[in-house]
């Protein structure tokens, strides 16, 4: 009996096995399917509402290729079957299945989301490889060779879409070769300027650049004393904001606002020394240029295409804004240069002893968590006076949209990141004497201090003390010139500078 019993059960648990293991073979074979039929293009589409996203594919390089294959969206934006593809491809259907049913499309930022800095999250390393196995082939020309090489070497640090960005979707504005054009324009109605602006006192001037059309402002910050650096309790501070000591500034003229596109371009046109037309025999055609050599054409577009004209001045070198600086100088006459640290956050201060030179506090504006979402401050107080990751729709806006410091000067935190003189040092502070005049910064160092954060930058990166400094091997990663160029930055479009003019016997002291 018990032996029939054993037989049965056996039987049976055989059946289940057996049908267990054709409903496996079922659901694997449905579920195969199912990823499949949800991995075209056309299932792509019924998610995302991009509003050009799948006509700039077909125009790309990746659909047209010439061996007469399409590249599919899962392609780049899924990594290869068996490393990682079901994982990636369930968090990708969840968070654009929850943006299509939650949220407006309307509202989404698609200018930002095809930067390098957003489309690294959703474009793989590892599919580029899959295909492209080989990155020496035959037809690579030699400077494709060298970016190649240089890839290899820093394969740990460069992702393939550093250089090749737009592969996958055709974008008419991107150039990635010598820009010899950039900067070209026509001035013809306005008005040229035999000589800049005489100053024979200590008050706010509207500088003319001699030979153009181009003037900007200047105003007059009156000499004081303030207290450079953080305390220790304010809210986000930094390690090398401090100790806080008491700095003298004699005065000085400042900028209004940063170097703009329209100021850059009359010292790039002026000086430039490659890639100027061309006459009618081919030659080139140079017209009368200062003894200071300018920068060389960029590779790319510089301003990002978010535009010229007013927008700062980014994606120029450290040396790039110091050539500025002394070109400035010798056809105005006057001793323009970039500001030391203190000097900087002197007149971002503008006599306030703030986190900002405005009232509040960083916590005030924080929106992280529900109960500052709900019961903290309006970003509207801080939007009227800065330009930051959360009011920038992440690129360089026009000065005129924030309101003035106490000193006059706009966009001191925010829009773009802004040179100073000195060397930087972590404990910098530490060195200073209380009471010492016009500090300069350490006498040497490998990089320079740079202030007032960006359109990139969070709360804790525009306060009137926060301190950053330049990383030009990093920011120079993707540049194809051998060597890399000491005027344009190929990775970092979020520096620029503001410019100050000493009162001197230049200008009437």
């Amino acid at each position: 009996m018990l032996k029939r019993i054993v037989l049965y059960l056996r039987k049976k648990l055989l059946l289940v096995i057996f049908i267990g293991f054709i409903i496996g073979i079922v659901a694997t074979i449905y579920s195969h399917k199912l990823i499949e039929a949800t991995s075209t293009v056309e299932s792509c589409k019924m998610c995302h509402v991009h509003p050009h996203v799948f006509d700039s594919w077909k125009l790309s390089v990746h659909y047209d290729t010439k061996v007469g294959i399409h590249i599919q969206c899962v392609d780049c934006h899924l990594p290869p079957k068996g490393q990682g593809y079901l994982k990636e491809k369930i968090k990708a259907s969840a968070r654009d299945a929850y943006g299509y049913f939650f949220k407006d499309s309307a509202d989404f930022n698609w200018e930002a989301k095809s930067t390098l800095d957003q489309a690294q999250h959703h474009v793989f390393k590892t599919s580029c490889i899959h295909c492209h196995e080989n990155l020496f082939p035959l037809t690579l020309t030699k400077k494709g060779q060298d970016a190649h090489l240089y890839y290899t070497q820093k394969e740990g640090e460069l992702r393939c879409i550093n250089c090749h960005l737009n592969v996958g979707h055709y974008d008419p504005n991107a150039l990635h070769a010598q820009n010899v054009n950039f900067g070209s324009s026509s001035d013809e109605d306005k008005e040229v300027f035999s000589e800049s602006t005489k100053v024979i006192e200590f008050t706010d001037f509207t500088e003319q650049i001699p030979n153009t059309t181009v003037s900007f402002k200047m105003k007059a910050i009156p000499g004081g004393s303030f207290k450079i650096g953080s305390p220790e309790s304010e809210p986000m501070r930094k390690q090398d904001e401090g100790p806080v000591k008491q700095v003298n500034i004699s005065p000085f003229f400042m900028a209004e606002v940063e170097v703009n596109w329209t100021e850059f371009l009359a010292f790039y046109s002026a000086t430039a020394t490659e890639g100027r037309s061309t006459d009618t025999e081919g030659s080139r055609r140079y017209t009368e240029v200062d003894a200071i050599t300018g920068p060389t054409p960029p590779y790319g577009q510089p301003d990002q295409n978010w535009g010229l004209g007013k927008r700062p001045a980014i994606t120029m070198s450290y040396n790039a804004a110091e050539t500025y600086c002394r070109w400035l100088s010798e056809v105005t006459g006057k001793t323009y240069r970039l500001p030391t640290e203190a000097e900087w956050e002197y007149a971002c201060r503008g006599g306030s002893d703030s986190p900002y030179f405005f009232e509040g506090s960083p916590k005030d504006f924080s929106q992280k968590g529900l109960f500052r979402k709900l019961f903290g401050k309006s970003n509207e107080t801080i939007a009227k006076y800065i330009i930051f990751n959360e009011n920038s729709n992440l690129k360089t806006q026009e000065p005129d949209l924030v309101e003035a410091n106490p000193f006059g000067l706009k966009n001191m935190l925010g829009n773009a990141a802004e040179y100073c003189s000195d060397w930087y040092s972590a404990d910098a502070y530490s060195d200073l004497k209380d009471g010492v005049t016009d500090p300069k910064g350490p006498v040497s160092g490998e990089e320079h201090v740079i202030r007032g954060g960006s359109f990139k930058s969070n709360l804790d990166d525009v306060r009137c003390a926060a301190r950053d400094y330049t990383k030009t091997d990093a920011w120079l990663k993707t540049d194809p010139q051998m060597p890399k160029s000491i005027w344009w930055l190929s990775d970092c479009n979020f520096i620029g500078f503001r410019v100050v003019c000493e009162f001197d016997e230049n200008t009437g002291k």
